[in-house]
């Protein structure tokens, strides 16, 4: 199978993946700068919401330069292996392994923080009691793969945590977002409208706390992998 400029499809897409971790590595010095500016202004204490409810053994995808670290109960990080990151660029990770020191948690630089494709984990199945991915999805190829992984290693009654910028509840923001798709998508992998929410509820995960900015522009979900754990009490709003 070939791609629309004729290159296999496989290393069309190999192609693409290898610029974007390229272009993680270049931006990741500044990316803190310029992303927790965007942060305090669209979506202040989102971050620590989403993280706050972890509990047991904790993946994070695409875990980033580590803006959720301190985010995370004590419960998580302060046992060896407790919490586990995994990002597909070296660059991110440095930051995210230099921020891990300065927060005291004492992670394993190379077995708790470590380079992954989230679209392929490298990880066993039901392995983890809670799953984490924030504002990340938005920018990862195949995002259901994606989110197939993450609940193939979840253990019975594990929890995923998801947080990011989705599809617009109001239909002018949603063509503004379909014009932004046009560049953004080819030229850095960023898609403006998905909602991983429809995936959640396909997959009849139980649905504990679900929320959306005011025109449905961010959105998070905790929701509980079916199994032998009783769920708590749904917190949708």
């Amino acid at each position: 199978m070939t791609s629309d400029d004729g290159v296999p499809r496989g290393r069309a897409q190999r192609g693409r993946a290898a610029r974007l971790r390229r272009r993680w590595d270049r931006e990741s010095a500044g990316y803190d700068r310029a992303f927790t500016a965007a942060e305090r202004r669209m979506f202040p204490g989102l971050r620590r919401r989403v993280c706050a409810l972890a509990e047991g053994r904790t993946l994070e995808v695409a875990v980033g330069t580590g803006l959720n670290l301190e985010h995370y109960p004590p419960a998580v990080t302060a046992r060896p292996g407790g919490l586990v990151g995994v990002d597909q660029s070296a660059g991110m990770l440095d930051v995210a392994r230099h921020r891990a020191v300065r927060l005291g948690l004492g992670l394993d630089p190379d077995a708790d923080l470590r380079v992954g494709d989230a679209q392929a984990l490298d990880l066993p199945d039901a392995s983890f009691d809670t799953v984490v991915c924030t504002f990340s999805l938005c920018g990862i190829a195949d995002e259901r793969a994606a989110l197939a992984e993450m609940a193939r290693v979840l253990r019975p009654g594990g929890l995923l945590l998801l947080a990011d910028h989705v599809a617009s509840s109001a239909w002018p923001l949603r063509a503004l977002q379909a014009l932004a798709d046009v560049v953004s998508v080819p030229l850095a992998g960023e898609h403006f409208r998905r909602r991983p929410m429809r995936w959640v509820l396909e997959r009849g995960l139980v649905v504990e706390e679900h929320g959306r900015t005011r025109a449905g522009v961010v959105e998070h979900v905790a929701a509980r992998l079916p199994g032998r754990d009783a769920p708590r009490d749904v917190l949708s709003r």
